[in-house]
C-alpha cells in the first residue's frame, strides 16, 4: 500500500509540473554551493548539488537522466544510462543500452517508470518546474536524486567532478574537463591582449527576440573573451531592444542565438522585429557581414567537453573581422 501512495502522490507532483517549462530566471545559479566530493571506501560518495542538497550516493546501479545536457555529462562520467526522458532518447548524440526506458516528456516524466524499474539514482535539473518536488517524491522510495544547474563552464566542470567521483573514473575528469579547461584559458589568455569589441548579444524565439547580457552562457564567453556587451551597459536594452539606442552604440558585432525547436520562427522573429527595420541596415555589423547567427549546438545547447569549441569559435570570428 505504501508503494501505491507514494506513486499516487508522485502522479500529483508530475501533474502540476506537466505543462510548465523551464524557467530561466526561477533559480539562481548555484555553482558556488557545489563542494568538493568526500569519498569513501565501498564508492559512497557525498556531495552537494545546485539546490544545496547534501546527497550520499553508493555505486548507483540504474540511474535515470532528466535533459539531454546531463545525459551528455553522465556519458562523458562514464556512467550507464537505464532510464531517460524523451529528448535524451530521441538525441542522436546518445548510444543508449538496450533496455533503456523512455520514461517520457521532460515536463511530464513517468514516476511509476522509476519506480517500478528500481532506478536508484537520478539526475535532474534543479531549474526545472517541480524538480525539487519531484525529487522529494522520489526519494521517498529510495530513488537517490541530485539537482543540477549548469549554465557556465565552470558548473560544468563541478558537475563533471562529481559525476566521475561516483563513477570513479578520474581519468575522465582529466579528458572531458581539466583538457577542456586548459584549451580555454589558453584562448582567454591570448584574447585580453587584443583589443576590446564591442557586442549586441541577442536571442531569437518563435515568438520574438531579446538582448541577453553577461549573466547568461554565451553572455559570460562574450566577457570572457574581452568583448563589451551593450545590453550590459545599457540595462535598458534588456526590457525593450531600442534600434535608436543600439544605432547610438554601433557595436562591432550582433550574435544572434536561436532558442527552441523551430529555427525557422526564430530566424523569422530576427527578420520582421529588426532587419525589415531600414535603419538596422545602418549598422556597422550589418554592413560588414558582423551580424552572426552563432550554432546552436554550442551557444544554446551546453557544448560539455566541446566548450573549448566555443571558444574558438568566438576567437575565429571576432579576430577575423
Amino acid at each position: 500500500m505504501k508503494k501505491f501512495a507514494v506513486i499516487f502522490a508522485a502522479i500529483l507532483v508530475l501533474s502540476a509540473i506537466s505543462g510548465c517549462g523551464t524557467d530561466e530566471k526561477s533559480v539562481q545559479n548555484n555553482s558556488e554551493a557545489i563542494s568538493e566530493t568526500n569519498i569513501k571506501s565501498g564508492g559512497e560518495v557525498t556531495f552537494t548539488d545546485s539546490a544545496g542538497r547534501t546527497v550520499t550516493v553508493s555505486n548507483p546501479q540504474k540511474t535515470a537522466v532528466f535533459t539531454s545536457s546531463f545525459a551528455d555529462i553522465w556519458q562523458l562520467a562514464g556512467g550507464t544510462i537505464s532510464f531517460a526522458t524523451e529528448d535524451v532518447i530521441n538525441d542522436e548524440r546518445f548510444s543508449l543500452p538496450d533496455g533503456a526506458v523512455n520514461i517520457g516528456l521532460l515536463d511530464s516524466p513517468s514516476a511509476e517508470l522509476l519506480i517500478d524499474g528500481d532506478a536508484d539514482f537520478a539526475i535532474i535539473s534543479s531549474t526545472a518546474h517541480g524538480g525539487t518536488e519531484l525529487a522529494e517524491t522520489l526519494e521517498q522510495v529510495g530513488i537517490t536524486c541530485a539537482l543540477f544547474e549548469v549554465e557556465d563552464f565552470d558548473d560544468y566542470l563541478n558537475v563533471l567532478k562529481i559525476c566521475t567521483d561516483i563513477t570513479g573514473r578520474r581519468d575522465l575528469y582529466e579528458q572531458n574537463g581539466e583538457a577542456v579547461q586548459k584549451k580555454i584559458n589558453e584562448i582567454i589568455s591570448e584574447q585580453k591582449n587584443k583589443e576590446q569589441k564591442t557586442v549586441l548579444y541577442l536571442r531569437a524565439f518563435s515568438t520574438g527576440i531579446k538582448a541577453k547580457g553577461g549573466d547568461t552562457m554565451t553572455g559570460k564567453m562574450l566577457a570572457d573573451m574581452n568583448c563589451e556587451n551593450i545590453a550590459d551597459t545599457v540595462p535598458s536594452l534588456l526590457d525593450e531592444l531600442s534600434v535608436e539606442e543600439i544605432i547610438e552604440r554601433d557595436p562591432d558585432f550582433i550574435f544572434i542565438t536561436i532558442m527552441g525547436s523551430d529555427e525557422e520562427k526564430a530566424r523569422r522573429s530576427y527578420e520582421d522585429i529588426l532587419a525589415s527595420n531600414p535603419a538596422w541596415s545602418g549598422l556597422s555589423a550589418v554592413q560588414n557581414g558582423r551580424c552572426i547567427f552563432l550554432p546552436k549546438q554550442y551557444f544554446h545547447n551546453k557544448p560539455n567537453n566541446q566548450w573549448d569549441k566555443a571558444y574558438e569559435i568566438l576567437a575565429e570570428i571576432i579576430n577575423n573581422e
